[in-house]
Parts: C-alpha cells; sequence; structure tokens
C-alpha cells in the first residue's frame, strides 16, 4: 500500500475551457482490451490528489457548493477579481488562500505561500504554495491567477 493512500483517491480533473472561468471536467481513460476498446474515468491519487483537492478547492467560490451541503468549501479569492493589483490586494489573497487551506483536513500546514504579480503584466498573479500533508512530506503546489487589469 503506497504511503500517501491517506491524501485518498478521486477524478482526475482536466481544464476544459478557460475563458471568463475555468470549467474542469472528468479526463478519461482509453484502454484497450481484448474485444476492443472501452473508456472510462482517470483517477489521480495520493500527493497529485491533493494538489488537485488545493486547486479546486481555492478556484471555486466559498458557497457555490453550499446546495450539495457544503456551504464552507471554497475561497474567497474570487472577490479579488477585477481589484487593482496593489499590495493591499495580494494581502488580502494571502489570507483568503490561508483562510480556504485551513480547513483542509489532509493538510498539516502551509510552510511556503508566495503572492507575487507575474512580471511584465497587470493582469496575473503568480500563487506558489509549499504544503505539508498530513503524515508525508512537504509537496510543491503552483498555479497562475489571472485577474482583470
Amino acid at each position: 500500500m503506497a504511503t500517501d493512500a491517506h491524501l485518498r483517491t478521486d477524478l482526475r480533473l482536466q481544464l476544459r475551457q478557460a475563458a471568463l472561468r475555468p470549467v474542469y471536467g472528468n479526463q478519461e481513460l482509453v484502454r484497450r482490451i481484448p474485444q476492443g476498446r472501452v473508456t472510462d474515468f482517470d483517477t489521480v491519487e495520493g500527493t497529485d490528489n491533493l494538489a488537485q483537492a488545493v486547486v479546486m478547492r481555492l478556484l471555486t467560490p466559498r458557497g457555490e457548493l453550499a446546495a450539495l451541503g457544503h456551504p464552507t468549501y471554497g475561497s474567497r479569492l474570487h472577490e479579488l477579481i477585477g481589484q487593482r493589483n496593489v499590495a493591499t490586494n495580494l494581502d488580502l489573497m494571502r489570507l483568503y488562500i490561508l483562510e480556504s487551506l485551513a480547513q483542509e483536513p489532509r493538510l498539516e500546514k502551509v510552510e511556503v505561500l508566495a503572492v507575487t504579480p507575474a512580471p511584465g503584466t497587470r493582469d496575473r498573479i503568480n500563487v506558489a504554495l509549499l504544503v505539508k500533508p498530513v503524515a508525508a512530506p512537504a509537496t510543491p503546489i503552483s498555479f497562475v491567477l489571472e485577474v482583470a487589469p
């Protein structure tokens, strides 16, 4: 059994459309069998699953899953879209990220969180995370968020 099995398994998601708001869908896995081909859902597990879960948690507006019984799931990052790219809003972004990740039970702590404007552009913010999963070594997770100028 893998040492990171406690980080669970989930469907692997794939970015399908990025205009206006990211849209993710399941990633299909095609397998060849003696009778032909079969299409199935692909899965992600362990630290890769945790990385996917962190990104999904941060990109989901808080309250969006309330009807499904998860009223506090998500983050408040969407509140900053369209705001000026200034130090105060970068600090708010850090706060919203830490606030959201505090609710992830598979994370022991956030070791590094860097929120910086992307060089040469006014509409991108770089977010780099180094998180320590429960009972596992620290795992780097990084992504870019786009905000309107």
